[in-house]
């Protein structure tokens, strides 16, 4: 039995004559009748009563007329639904990134991708680089955003590239003595307590800060840790210390702090979009095409990876 059996049979019920749903089948009339009669002995049961006035569905015709027309519906709803799939429209993306990506380009990619893909489960998960890369190493995340491109064992699987660069500011609270100056510099750093990102979740942020302040440096040694940008710019509003992180911090709106630049420029590592170089998810393509949409100055380079692993 087969689907053309299903629709054979509604039409004939529909139209009660074989000539008419012949006709609205775009099939002649004795094929018709052969494959009602097939499929009646397959059925092991008279479907159909021929009378004069017409062809009419028996007992057991609409028995089977029922569940032949919800059949048919679903397999109408699985083409519908084949089809979403394959365009990106339906499905799951498991998101990491670090904090500072929700300042930029996050809220505009999500808010966008959100709107056009109404239907797909987003699960996003804050991590540090160093959890996120392994999770995307592992199969846990299909795409991460990340501070400097994942490093280790299974990271060569990886298609990545930069999306953002950033370099390292100072935030105060607006009482502190720095508040209404420009710029900071690192002696004037070096005499402050600090608030900095954990090196265990961000070494090369910590690195790039060794490198301005001195690995020999008491201040680094003996700053606050805190878990993301959104908690030093709190510390350092509470007046607990300096705060150095991203430029993006400056689209925090936070009162009570000031942003300072930090002499001499210290660059930060990129922001780093990943994800698994042989993944040709729908949904995986449907998301980069919005960075493309929404970060239009990395489309050239992200077009390349694609080609490159294709």
């Amino acid at each position: 039995m087969e689907a053309r059996h299903l629709r054979y049979a509604v039409a004939l019920a529909e139209h009660e004559h074989f000539g008419r749903a012949a006709g609205e089948l775009g099939i002649a009339q004795p094929p018709l009748s052969k494959q009602i009669a097939d499929l009646e002995r397959e059925v092991g049961a008279r479907l159909f009563d021929r009378t004069r006035q017409g062809v009419f569905p028996t007992a057991a015709g609409e028995a089977f007329l029922a569940r032949a027309r919800r059949a048919l519906d679903e397999i109408a709803a699985a083409t519908i639904d084949a089809g979403r799939a394959a365009r990106g429209e339906t499905g799951r993306l498991r998101l990491g990134f670090i904090a500072s990506a929700l300042l930029d380009p996050l809220p505009g990619v999500l808010s966008r991708f959100g709107r056009e893909r109404p239907d797909v489960r987003l699960e996003l998960h804050e991590m540090a680089t160093s959890r996120s890369s392994s999770a995307l190493v592992a199969g846990e995340l299909d795409v991460a955003l990340t501070l400097g491109p994942p490093r280790g064992a299974g990271a060569e699987h990886l298609a990545s590239l930069p999306i953002g660069r950033d370099h390292v500011i100072a935030v105060v609270s607006t009482v502190h003595p720095y508040a209404g100056q420009q710029s900071v510099s690192a002696d004037q750093l070096r005499r402050q307590p600090l608030i900095v990102s954990a090196g265990e979740d961000e070494p090369a942020v910590v690195a790039g800060l060794r490198t301005l302040l001195g690995t020999d440096s008491s201040a680094l040694g003996g700053a606050t840790v805190a878990r993301d940008v959104h908690t030093i710019i709190g510390l350092a509003a509470s007046g607990v210390g300096v705060g150095l992180g991203p430029s993006r911090m400056r689209a925090v709106p936070r009162p009570g702090v000031r942003f300072c630049e930090v002499t001499p420029r210290t660059s930060l590592p990129d922001l780093v979009l990943s994800f698994a170089a042989r993944d040709h998810s729908p949904v995986l393509r449907a998301f980069l095409d919005t960075i493309r949409k929404n970060c239009p100055d990395v489309g050239a380079a992200l077009n390349d990876r694609l080609r490159l692993h294709t």
